[in-house]
Order: C-alpha cells, then sequence, then structure tokens
C-alpha cells in the first residue's frame, strides 16, 4: 500500500504549521506537511508582521482576538521569542466615506471588548509626530495591535509540532492527487504517495494552483506587495504605532534602527513575480514623505516583494470543499492570514476533529460562497 498518513498538510507557512501543531496537540494520529520550499520561506516569510483586532466584520474580530491569546504568550507557550511590539494600530482617514465605516466598525469591535477608540488629528500628532494632519479627518487606534517576527512565529509552531511527531518536509511539493469516487485517496510527490484520507491545503498564494491539481476550483489570486526599510533614522520616535494612510493604503512602523514602510499598487495584475518594481518603490517613497515629510531625510537600505493571495471578497476560503470529500481549505485571507494563524489552526483542528468548530463562527468563510455568490466583504484591507 505505500506509505500513509491520517492527515496531509499542503504548505508549511504560518497557516500549515499552526494547523498542523493544533491537530497533533489533539492526536489526530500521523500528520505529514508538505513544503516546496523551505518551512516559512513563502509568503510568511515576506509578511510584515502586523498584528490587529481592527477588522470590519465579526468573524475577523473574533479568529483575531483568540489569536492574540497566543501572541501576548508565546514565548512563554512555545518558548520562542517572536519580537512582539504591541505599540497600536493608528488608521488615518482622509474620506469622508472612510469615517462613516470606520466609526460603525469602532462600535462593531467595542462590542466585541477591543480597546479601540476614535482619535481626532490633534491626538493623532501626540501618538505619532512624524504625520502630517491637514487633510486627515480623524482616524482609530487601538493600543492592543502591533507587530511581531513572522518567520519566528512560523518556527515556533513547527518545532512544537515536530516535538509532537508532525514530519515536515521541504521542498517536497503536492504534484497531484488520487481521487476515486469523489474522495481523497492519496496526495502525490515527487517522492511517492502518501495514501490519506485528509488533505488540508494551506498553500497560500499557491492555493489556486494546488486546487487544479484536484480539478477544484479555488479563487486565490496570488497579487505582489512590496515592503521597504529605510538605514537608521533617528528623527522619528520608535514608539510610534504602526501608522496607515487607509485612502493609499500605505503603512510605517519602526523596524530595528530603521522604518519598514509600504503601499499596494492597485493596477497591480495577479501573478508570480517577485522582482521589485523601482517604478513603485519611488512612488511609496513619495507617498510616505507626503505623509510623514521628514523622511525626505532617510535612506531605503533594501527593499523586497512577497504576495498576498487574495479572493473576491477579501476574506478566506476555510472549511470543507464541497467538490471533493476529504479536502479543507485554509486560504486566501487577502493579507491578515499571519496574524490570524493562531486561531485558525485551532478552528481547523476543531473541524476534523470535533466535527465542528466551536472557538469561532467561521462557517461565513465556508468555501461555497463564491459559487452561491455569498461574499462577505472586509472592509478594512491594507
Amino acid at each position: 500500500m505505500g506509505e500513509r498518513a491520517d492527515i496531509v498538510v499542503i504548505g508549511a507557512g504560518i497557516m500549515g504549521c499552526s494547523v498542523a501543531y493544533h491537530l497533533a496537540a489533539r492526536g489526530a494520529g500521523r500528520i505529514v506537511v508538505l513544503e516546496k520550499d523551505e518551512i516559512a520561506r513563502g509568503a510568511t516569510a515576506d509578511a510584515a508582521g502586523g498584528i490587529r483586532l481592527q477588522f470590519s466584520t465579526e468573524t475577523n474580530i473574533v479568529l483575531s482576538k483568540l489569536s492574540f491569546e497566543v501572541w501576548e504568550h508565546f514565548a512563554e507557550l512555545f518558548g520562542v521569542d517572536i519580537g512582539l511590539h504591541q505599540q497600536g494600530y493608528l488608521f488615518l482617514l482622509s474620506d469622508p466615506g472612510d469615517v462613516a465605516v470606520f466609526q460603525a466598525n469602532l462600535e462593531l469591535q467595542r462590542a466585541h471588548g477591543v480597546s479601540v477608540r476614535w482619535v481626532g488629528p490633534d491626538e493623532i500628532r501626540e501618538l505619532n509626530p512624524a504625520v502630517r494632519v491637514d487633510d486627515v479627518l480623524g482616524g482609530t487606534f487601538c493600543p492592543r495591535d502591533g507587530w511581531c517576527d513572522p518567520y519566528s512565529a512560523t518556527m515556533g509552531f513547527a518545532q512544537a509540532a515536530r516535538r509532537l511527531g508532525v514530519e515536515i518536509r521541504e521542498s517536497c511539493p503536492a504534484t497531484g492527487f488520487d481521487i476515486a469516487g469523489s474522495r481523497v485517496q492519496a496526495v502525490l510527490t515527487p517522492d511517492g504517495r502518501i495514501e490519506t484520507p485528509l488533505a488540508i491545503i494551506c498553500a497560500g498564494p499557491w492555493t489556486q494552483e494546488v486546487g487544479k491539481l484536484a480539478g477544484v476550483d479555488l479563487p486565490v489570486l496570488p497579487y505582489r506587495r512590496m515592503s521597504f526599510v529605510t538605514e537608521r533614522f533617528d528623527l522619528v520616535p520608535k514608539t510610534i504605532p504602526m501608522t496607515i494612510e487607509f485612502a493609499t493604503s500605505l503603512y510605517f512602523h519602526p523596524e530595528g534602527d530603521g522604518f519598514l514602510f509600504g503601499m499596494a499598487n492597485p493596477d497591480e495584475p495577479p501573478g508570480f513575480d517577485k522582482r521589485v518594481d523601482e517604478a513603485w518603490m519611488a512612488r511609496t517613497v513619495e507617498a510616505l514623505c507626503r505623509r510623514a515629510p521628514v523622511f525626505e531625510q532617510a535612506r531605503v537600505r533594501r527593499g523586497w516583494a512577497g504576495f498576498y493571495e487574495i479572493t473576491p471578497d477579501d476574506n478566506p476560503l476555510l472549511g470543507y470543499v464541497d467538490e471533493v470529500e476529504g479536502m479543507i481549505v485554509a486560504a486566501g485571507f487577502s493579507g491578515h492570514g499571519f496574524m490570524q494563524g493562531p486561531a485558525v489552526g485551532c478552528c481547523i483542528a476543531e473541524l476534523v476533529i470535533d466535527g465542528e468548530v466551536r472557538s469561532a463562527d467561521i462557517r461565513a468563510f465556508t468555501p461555497r460562497r463564491f459559487r452561491e455568490g455569498k461574499l462577505v466583504q472586509e472592509h478594512n484591507v491594507i
């Protein structure tokens, strides 16, 4: 019969490693994780590392709250320092339409116990003295939000999963599926087949490609996102929050002795190009200097490109795939996968072992919603 596993997880980024760890912690049997590259070297490696509670949908708020219970205690839970900085997320709003939406979001967030507040231009200047506020109508600030190191966090989950018996195979992609009678029989790899009754796709930007191997359409597209880091820069306090100019998606926060910043290109087509676009880097630098003119005196140390895994409603696919029995997907987080990795791992483990998810109501994110036209739009996407 060849090799057998109770569960095969495809992808060893934050999502795959968290799912594998939570399944192993619940005694789910023999678990094999397949990774085409190395652990945490896909989209997770290029993430900015932000973690936040400020979302516009109830499910995302609940998932983030669950994840924060892990992020804030990671060192004691996993013995790994993830460099957690809880200096807050500060959203700057200059469009009246965004003001109305964010104020409604603020009420929803507060109803779920999130310590978020509305801030006017004067308080914004106190929180971040570098920003220009003459066109800012207001914003929201949650002091519990922040950022940490995606690589350390993912390795923490991977190491804990391995201690529980999970086998993580690097440089070993899933190359196909053996499906008979609409049910998964095995996952195929360059090293042979792995007989399994359950395959869990956590392939991030590559999810649609993996789904095609099973004849399933998973609407997750890869979009390039570029990030940049300045050289040492001491003219802005290292205590400022993650600051987001929502109208343009420009963001920046302290990183080492400099600052990390980036901005999404709304005209970027989907694709797997990871080259840094010098023209867009210049546009991003210009936007940063318009919002915070002091950065005209800074120099860019380096830049890199990674991928967002985008869905039509900027929310993930979570749950069983209808077309193939024995297949689950946890992907398509549209920029907030890293921050919700701990909670999603817990939810998928509950789905597999208990047959239902008790920690959060993830039914709104069912993969079938796209076919049924029941999209759930997330507004707070950077």
